[in-house]
């Protein structure tokens, strides 16, 4: 068995992981800011590693130490993606940094579903403000050329309940509290924008599997289905039982919610398709439909 040091170990991708690989027989080392939260982690069996994405030293010696790194705490660290790096340089150990799909977000505001759909082999359209993120995956696809085996996934929507000590992930269950606030399910605009989405458990699957086997300077994206936030609002609805989906003005909706969270988070479009991980790693997630899990299974 081997020792995987990771990054975001209280966090919700960080979390499934670590569980995942536990549950494996592995040993994991996991970042954690405070003593707290660092004995709740040894309660599952996962040793604390206290120290934050500034410890960069901290972040060298726990990559050089390890059989492999997967970095789930951000996608925007460069000083702390250059660190993990330094530590694994010219190993042949395993990085996996984690990004996010909203690196090929569009400005839509909720007015339309993009006709753009990305794969692994398309060039990427990037907005200028997440080209910074686009540069640390590239950065982290170069390290191939320093003998590190280093992988970037890129996953969209993410659902389902998580399997560490933070179990929401980021858009759903923020549309959900909003909801219960306002008593109604607030979209962007018309919601006509449409992201692909990846269930948690399928996530970890592709992760273990990069793990095990991926190529170095390997890009995967991570999805399986897609569904307009339009329909996402509609099945909240439902399964809240609360009137129909209001659409805010993008100009309101940045306006509470902050123009990131309005413009990428829910009003852009993010569109992609995992061939490469299909292909090349004989990922086969089990889970299709994120309005189903939501209608079905989503806790309320």
């Amino acid at each position: 068995m081997s020792t995987y040091f990771l990054t975001g170990a209280t966090g919700y991708i960080g979390g499934s992981i670590a569980d995942g690989l536990v549950r494996r027989g592995h040993t994991v080392r996991g970042l954690v800011r405070s003593q707290g939260k660092a004995a709740r982690l040894l309660d599952r069996g996962i040793t604390p590693v206290v120290g934050d994405l500034d410890a960069l030293a901290l972040l060298t010696h726990e990559a050089r130490n390890a059989d492999g790194v997967i970095n789930t705490a951000s996608a925007d660290n460069f000083p702390a993606v250059t660190a993990l790096i330094a530590g694994l340089a010219g190993s042949g150990k395993p990085f996996i940094h984690t990004s996010g799909s909203s690196v090929i977000g569009d400005d839509a505001r909720g007015a339309y579903c993009s006709s753009a759909i990305f794969d692994e082999n398309t060039a990427l359209i990037v907005n200028p403000l997440k080209q910074p993120r686009r540069d640390i995956d590239l950065m982290v696809l170069d390290a191939a050329r320093r003998a590190v085996r280093s992988v970037v996934i890129c996953p969209s929507n993410i659902y389902g309940q998580g399997r560490g000590l933070n179990q929401h992930s980021v858009q759903i269950p923020f549309l959900v509290d909003n909801a219960r606030k306002n008593g109604v399910v607030q979209i962007v605009g018309a919601g006509l924008n449409t992201w692909s989405n990846v269930h948690i458990d399928d996530l970890v699957d592709l992760y273990l599997r990069a793990l095990a086997d991926a190529p170095a300077g390997a890009f995967y994206f991570a999805e399986n289905g897609e569904a307009s936030f339009r329909h996402i609002g509609e099945a909240l609805a439902t399964r809240l039982g609360l009137p129909e989906v209001e659409a805010l003005d993008p100009a309101l909706a940045a306006e509470q919610w902050g123009a990131p969270k309005a413009y990428f988070t829910f009003g852009s479009n993010s569109r992609i398709r995992a061939l490469r991980a299909r292909q090349e790693l004989g990922w086969t997630p089990r889970h299709g439909s994120v309005t189903d899990w939501i209608l079905n299974e989503l806790p309320i």
